[in-house]
């Protein structure tokens, strides 16, 4: 079968992928296409010849049984979660622009509001890398944002409300799961592993191959603020999630409540 592969434009996947994708390691023939999470993430969105995506972990549940875990590639880490944003000096409440509703950072975020957070006049879904803009000209009151945002904010004169990745790890003392990759069940896993794991390699061992494909790829985004990028959502869970990684997913099912069909299928998937 080949394979289509959806993943995000943003710095961290076009690191990790290129050397797979554009054929410096052996690996399945496959096809790149770019889609931002959101439109993986949404059934109504998603082409549905792609057979291999990153999506979030918190959507995953619901791409089961159809879809399988991979245990490589994904984004998981510390210190790495969303941001809930204002401007400065304003109060919280009113109109929030969000990413997704399928996303890591809205479940993180919903868990967040249901304890400490305010009352919402509405929440909509605004491309992610409008969401500042658009809070910051009054649009929308605050936004939960994604990706390099955590580190432009300031220059938009919005200030963190609650980093959402800091209140998951006090909470649970385990790392942030956030984004995820997935490959239809029928599809072999392993060939598609091994490549990921060895372009991650190759993308340590040689920065500068991929640096222009990531550059023609980051949507304008500043040289140094790509670098930061990088190197805070590629790490060594991005190569094997581990025993830490998996304890992660888990508890995030567990506090989405997942049901047990979901859990069984994801307990599967973790000990492969």
């Amino acid at each position: 079968m080949s394979l289509r592969f959806a993943h995000s434009p943003c710095p961290n996947d076009t690191f990790i992928f290129h050397a797979w994708t554009h054929g410096l390691v052996d690996g399945p023939d496959v096809a790149v296409s770019f889609a931002d999470i959101d439109i993986t993430n949404d059934p109504e969105r998603r082409d549905p010849s792609w057979n291999l995506m990153k999506v979030s972990y918190g959507n995953l549940a619901r791409l089961y049984p159809e879809w399988r875990l991979l245990p490589n590639g994904g984004a998981l880490g510390h210190d790495c979660g969303p941001l809930l944003l204002r401007r400065r000096g304003a109060g919280l409440g009113g109109r929030l622009a969000v990413p997704s509703l399928y996303s890591t950072a809205y479940a993180l975020f919903t868990m967040w509001n249901d304890e400490d957070g305010p009352e919402w006049d509405a929440v909509d879904v605004v491309p992610f890398d409008e969401i500042m803009p658009r809070v910051a000209s009054g649009e929308y009151d605050a936004g939960l944002v994604i990706h390099e945002a955590r580190f432009t904010y300031g220059e938009w004169g919005l200030e963190r409300t609650v980093d959402l990745g800091q209140w998951w790890e006090a909470a649970t003392g385990v790392p942030i799961p956030l984004g995820a990759i997935v490959a239809r069940r029928e599809i072999d896993p392993a060939p598609i592993t091994a490549a990921i794991g060895d372009s991650l390699r190759h993308a340590w061992a040689d920065p500068s191959a991929s640096a222009s494909y990531i550059a023609a790829n980051a949507q304008e985004m500043d040289p140094e603020v790509c670098r930061k990028h990088i190197d805070l959502y590629v790490n060594e869970f991005s190569l094997d999630l581990g025993d830490k990684g998996k304890a992660a997913i888990e508890r995030l099912f567990t506090a989405m409540g997942a049901d047990s069909r979901a859990l069984g299928l994801l307990s599967a998937d973790l000990a492969r």
